[in-house]
């Protein structure tokens, strides 16, 4: 059954940096080949951190210098917020970026899964931590984690991320307008712009509403490419912040904690590689 087309895609070469769209992409197992494959590394923490832990980085952006392929992590070009480009591979990059952050960071390319060191989480994730990354005022609910697959649910509990990866949970984020609108009518003052949720595929779908839960536990091809919706995507502080001509707006989690169930689009796991282009059909399976 097809429900929607691909209406934009999305890479993010550095994670919390913004990103650039793309006409088509192939989707491997990890998902689009380059996609978050830099990542800072709090130098005194010893741990993998982002934007939650350090919101300038949402005004910085990023593009690659050439087309990710393999194994291997091309360079990417960075651009700072003062309009400062440098290359990631540049030795003088961890310096600027540590500069702009205020804490000494190091700039890395995806590091193989064996590493562990360079994943694990050095900071326990109490209910302090927990409000403080996700941005949860004390009358509001902590995300309910029991959502998260057992395994999946106890990597990212000792490891920054999947081991291999610098993604949150899963390789693929996918998000319809139709839940962006739901989001603008329930708060009309604020903007409910999809780069401040940094989904690969931004979907134009058939029906209104927050489709996507409907499609969680089930296949959904993109394209070629044969996915599986795993979960809803709980929502952090990160979307609060400003980047480009977005400005910081704390309203817009609140509304999605007040009247989205804290989570706006789905992540998703990659069945069958395969290709994807703007204007495919997403179809139900």
């Amino acid at each position: 059954m097809i429900v929607g087309t691909v209406k934009e895609i999305w890479r993010y070469p550095v994670k919390s940096m913004a990103g650039g769209q793309l006409d088509e992409c192939e989707v491997g197992e990890r998902g689009i080949p380059g996609d978050r494959g830099w990542a800072l590394r709090d130098d005194e923490a010893r741990e993998i951190r982002g934007a939650k832990k350090f919101p300038v980085l949402m005004q910085c952006s990023a593009r690659y210098l050439e087309e990710p392929s393999g194994a291997t992590t091309p360079p990417a070009e960075i651009t700072l917020p003062d309009g400062t480009r440098m290359r990631s591979d540049d030795p003088r990059a961890s310096g600027r970026l540590s500069e702009l952050i205020g804490k000494r960071v190091t700039l890395w390319p995806i590091r193989p899964a064996e590493e562990t060191e360079h994943y694990r989480r050095t900071v326990s994730l109490d209910e302090p931590e927990m409000r403080a990354i996700m941005g949860r005022l004390p009358e509001e609910p902590l995300p309910d984690v029991s959502a998260f697959p057992q395994d999946v649910l106890q990597e990212i509990l000792s490891f920054t991320s999947p081991r291999g990866t610098y993604f949150d949970a899963f390789p693929l984020h996918l998000l319809t307008t139709a839940w962006l609108d739901d989001l603008a009518r329930a708060n009309t003052n604020a903007r409910f712009d999809r780069r401040r949720f940094r989904p690969n595929f931004l979907i134009e779908p058939q029906a209104a509403g927050k489709t996507e839960l409907d499609w969680c536990g089930r296949k959904l091809r993109v394209g070629a490419v044969t996915t599986k919706i795993e979960m809803p995507v709980v929502r952090c502080s990160m979307i609060t912040q400003p980047q480009a001509d977005l400005p910081k707006d704390p309203s817009v989690l609140r509304t999605i904690v007040r009247d989205s169930n804290q989570n706006v689009g789905v992540y998703a796991s990659v069945i069958s590689p395969g290709r994807a282009r703007v204007g495919d059909p997403v179809e139900l399976l």
